[in-house]
């Protein structure tokens, strides 16, 4: 196909620049300009008397000056971002001259400073240079000659350090075009003769070698230039446009035409093309070197502008006359005719671009142009989205919604998800829906219309892919639909793939029924994720899994807790496809994102073989004993009283539960006084339960737990429970361990157990001495518990009698409160009674009168010593048993001491011998004082004793009931 083929645009804008009239004149006069060159902001024309003139943007010369004495400059070029310019004249007769000027340094009249100039030598052959090109940093450059030789230049240039120039080509046939292409190690010259193409390594690997031949077709001067950004260089002829690289032809660009001259601007092929060679009389060898005719002035010259990338013309003009020359300056194309006509090429804006391309419907072009343009992604995608409303319109829907899908980021999804609501075009909104999801710009509403499209369809495939997919959905939605569709396995699929523990287990039970299976994943998940869900249906698992569930509570709670291992994993069974049959009308209408209520669905799973689950049997008992082997994980154990309430109504798992509980080390008391309490009522609310040896052997595990050493129930606790389940060897035997006694005889006695109450009285009675007293009462409150009693009676009032536990009057006195008991029955009490107190009476007589005599002895010593002389008749020391001499101590109690003997003699001498008698009484009476205030101290033995009135006295005898002491 031609390039220019239904593909030619006006995307430049032309106009004639015309210069200012007093410039207009010495601009385009006499054939000037003879060459053209540009760079930098400027123009630079040169003359054919040796001038350069610089051009301003508003073609005014800025400046001009005498480049070349002699001949015409021929050649020019400016180097790129510097303000060098190098010139090269001929007229000839000479060598010609080549000269590198500083533009930005002048001499004193004004003109640039020249760096350096040399003759370019071609071995002392005239002929005319058609070909020229230099490196940006002027080191080499290459003139190519009208003979086909090329002479290569190096050297320094710039600061004028000298140069060597060397033939490095010769051919038959004259050159038409050299460039350089500089390598990151080689740098090679491209040549092309009027035959041929070939390359020429210059520096670097393979210099020295003889050029090498990329094609045996050449071109025409300026038909030649080079591709900045690939190196490349670009070869026109009359049928194609021509690619080359360093190792040969690339791809060409069909486009008709003879052609003089080529330039490259921004992505564009400029071509500057003769006129239909049946219409000139030109010859081939003034073609070929520009040579003018003047026929050439009537007739039409073609400038196109060619995108070989994208094989289309972006513009095309025909020019009446030839054009002389064209050069790319100020971000425009400039065309200068024979005649001195100036025309400027100014490309349009890209948004003009993309409007004639609208008006054309070229909708892929213009994507095509856009993306080579680097437009940002949201114009784009507005290109895009437009060619999808062009395609929509001509009824090709598929190839719209992939217009559409391009456009996706930057498009409203809810403008294409309208045009795709009818159930005709339903894979397409599938497909759009999916790609949403897949690029996460999904909503709520569109995973629902997602997962309804797939429901209306009927196409489990897609659904299941869709879930398992790596595609960014809104995870409830997506579960709330497979929930309220019937689709239980592919919202356990789901609710596994995000981690979703808690919610696997609410759709195992709450909608799949499969008690077991949640019961299996709740035993495979860590501790802390196992434990809220196992709480939570704690009732529902202990009510249809009963034994998996007690045991996972135990585990949990004893701190054996291990996940199990799976190692066969689950996958989405295949659902019969009449399960799906309920799903067509899932959602009535597309355009509603409202699902249906949800309707339950039986699943039908695919059966396994027999063979199959063997291996899975044989996998999972492997994995189990792996597992054993490893660690317990760690985690916080709960208290065992949170896990109570879930066993409610299930007694004897609970049971269970509790007993494994108590079997482990190290229980927190706290914890120990809740499991045994709570089993100990466990086995009371069993015993109460059942009949015969099975309520008795419940009520021998109750009576068991309380027997223990160490039990840490509650005694209150275990009484309340023994009472509300009528238990009553539990009531007896806690009262025992705290100690209650009178309250397990008082209990025989409110119940009127008479032979209960004997019993505990033989039992307790010498440890509780105040039993004999209540069971006097008791025995006396009726005629009927008397008679129960019998001879009991007179052993309670003999212990009574012996351990003086009542008084006389107090025996009486409740004896007589019924007047059950008769006279004859206490008889011999009373007659024992009066003779121990006639005795008693008679002892503490005899002890009255000891007390008296002995006291009036005393008194009077006291009053001898205190009023009579006293006569000391001892003639030996009382201390060393030596005969008394002069001084002597002596003292009243009879001692006598020689002065020597004693270590003290003064008033308050004391005899030695008496001393610690003194001492003894004086400590007695010093204690006395000190009881005196301490109230407590006579309270308390008046309590422990039995004859109160006897302790009074006592205490009085001691003085510490006021009275005032004696004189020591």
């Amino acid at each position: 196909m031609a390039l220019a083929s239904g593909r030619i645009f006006n995307f430049f804008d032309v106009a004639y620049i015309k210069a200012p009239d007093e410039e207009q004149t010495s601009l385009f006069n006499n054939n000037d300009p003879r060459s053209v060159c540009s760079g930098s902001g400027s123009l630079f024309f040169g003359t054919n008397d040796g001038q350069v003139k610089i051009i301003s943007e508003s073609l005014k010369a800025v400046k001009a000056f005498q480049a070349h004495d002699a001949g015409s400059v021929t050649f020019m070029k400016q180097v790129k971002d510097t303000a060098f310019l190098v010139t090269i004249s001929e007229d000839l007769s000479n060598d010609p001259v080549l000269k590198v000027w500083a533009l930005d340094r002048l001499e004193k009249n004004g003109s640039p400073k020249c760096l350096s100039s040399l003759a370019v030598s071609n071995g002392r052959k005239q002929f005319p240079i058609s070909a020229f090109a230099a490196l940006d940093d002027l080191s080499q450059l290459a003139v190519g000659f009208a003979n086909g030789a090329v002479t290569l230049i190096r050297g320094d240039l710039i600061h004028d350090r000298g140069a060597k120039q060397r033939t490095v080509f010769e051919s038959e046939e004259p050159i038409t075009g050299v460039e350089f292409r500089v390598g990151l190690a080689v740098t090679t010259l491209y040549l092309t003769t009027t035959g041929r193409i070939l390359t020429l390594t210059i520096s670097g690997r393979g210099q020295g070698q003889p050029a090498k031949p990329l094609d045996d077709t050449g071109c025409g001067v300026g038909c030649m230039t080079i591709e900045p950004e690939s190196g490349d260089i670009i070869v026109v002829r009359d049928d194609a446009v021509y690619y080359y690289g360093t190792s040969g032809r690339k791809p060409s660009y069909p486009y008709e035409g003879p052609k003089r001259l080529v330039r490259t601007f921004n992505q564009y092929v400029a071509l500057l093309c003769l006129p239909n060679p049946t219409q000139t009389t030109k010859t081939g060898f003034s073609r070929l070197f520009g040579g003018s005719n003047a026929q050439d002035v009537y007739n039409p010259s073609t400038f196109a502008i060619l995108d070989t990338d994208l094989k289309y013309v972006a513009y095309t003009e025909q020019i009446n006359g030839e054009i002389k020359s064209m050069f790319v300056e100020w971000g425009d194309i400039f065309v200068i005719t024979q005649d001195g006509k100036l025309f400027r090429y100014r490309e349009k804006p890209l948004q003009q671009k993309l409007e004639i391309l609208y008006q054309r419907d070229m909708y892929v072009f213009a994507i095509n142009l856009a993306q080579k343009a680097k437009l940002e992604p949201a114009k784009q995608n507005i290109i895009l989205r437009r060619y999808g409303d062009y395609l929509y319109q001509k009824g090709d829907f598929d190839t719209a919604m992939q217009q559409y899908l391009k456009a996706i980021n930057n498009t409203e999804p809810s403008q294409v998800i309208r045009k795709f609501l009818d159930t005709q075009r339903i894979h397409n909104l599938i497909e759009y829906l999916e790609e949403l999801h897949g690029q996460d710009k999904a909503t709520v509403d569109h995973t629902t219309l997602l997962l309804n499209c797939y429901a209306k369809l009927k196409d489990t495939e897609k659904l299941e892919a869709f879930i398992e997919s790596d595609n960014n959905f809104d995870f409830d939605t997506a579960v709330t639909m497979c929930r309220q569709g019937g689709y239980y396995e592919q919202a356990v699929y789901l609710a596994k793939k995000h981690g979703e523990h808690d919610l696997v287990v609410d759709i195992l039970i709450e909608d799949s029924k499969d008690y077991q299976r949640a019961m299996n994943y709740i035993w495979r998940l860590e501790p802390e994720i196992a434990y809220p869900n196992l709480m939570k249906y704690a009732r529902v698992l202990l009510e249809h899994c009963p034994n998996d569930a007690t045991q996972v509570f135990i585990d949990y709670y004893t701190s054996t807790y291990r996940p199990k291992q799976e190692t066969i994993q689950e996958s989405i069974p295949i659902q019969d496809p009449a399960f799906y049959s309920g799903m067509a009308n899932a959602i009535p209408n597309l355009s509603s994102f409202i699902p249906l209520a949800y309707r339950p669905l039986p699943s039908v799973a695919s059966p396994e073989t027999n063979g199959s689950q063997q291996l899975a049997l044989d996998q999972n008992e492997a994995a189990e004993v792996a597992a054993a082997a490893e660690p317990l994980p760690a985690y916080k154990v709960p208290k065992p009283r949170t896990a109570f309430s879930a066993f409610v109504d299930h007694p004897v798992n609970f049971v269970i539960f509790l007993e494994s509980c108590l079997k482990q080390e190290h229980i927190d008391e706290a914890d120990k006084v809740d499991l045994y309490t709570t089993l100990f009522e466990m086995y009371l609310e069993t015993a109460s339960t059942k009949k015969g040896s099975e309520r008795n052997e419940w009520e021998m595990k109750a009576k068991k737990l309380i027997e223990g050493q160490h039990i840490p129930i509650d005694a209150s606790n275990v009484l309340l429970l023994s009472h509300l389940s009528n238990f009553e060897d539990g009531t007896v035997l806690v009262r025992e361990q705290q100690g209650l006694r009178f309250d397990i005889f008082r209990s025989y006695t409110t119940a009127n157990d008479t032979a209960g109450a004997i019993k505990a009285l033989r039992k307790y009675g010498s440890q509780e001495p105040q039993l004999y007293p209540a069971a006097l009462a008791y025995f006396t409150s009726s005629s009927r518990i008397l008679e129960e009693a019998g001879g009991e009676l007179d052993a309670v009032l003999r212990k009574i009698d012996i351990d003086g536990l009542m008084a006389p009057l107090q025996v009486i006195q409740t004896l007589s409160a019924n007047g059950v008991a008769t006279m004859g029955m206490v008889k011999k009490y009373l007659s024992d009674t009066v003779e121990q107190e006639r005795k008693e009476i008679s002892n503490n007589r005899r002890l009255i009168e000891s007390y008296r005599g002995e006291t009036a002895s005393k008194r009077a010593e006291i009053q001898s010593l205190s009023t009579k002389p006293t006569t000391f008749m001892p003639n030996r020391c009382a201390a060393c048993g030596g005969s008394l001499n002069l001084p002597t101590v002596h003292f009243l109690c009879k001692h006598s001491f020689h002065q020597r003997c004693l270590t003290q003699v003064d008033d308050n001498a004391e005899c030695p011998q008496c001393s610690k008698q003194n001492a003894t009484i004086r400590a007695i009476r010093r204690a006395q004082e000190d009881s005196a205030d301490r109230h407590e101290m006579f309270q308390e033995a008046l309590k422990r004793s039995r004859e109160k009135f006897g302790t009074i006295g006592e205490f009085f005898g001691r003085g510490v009931m006021g009275a005032s002491g004696v004189g020591e």
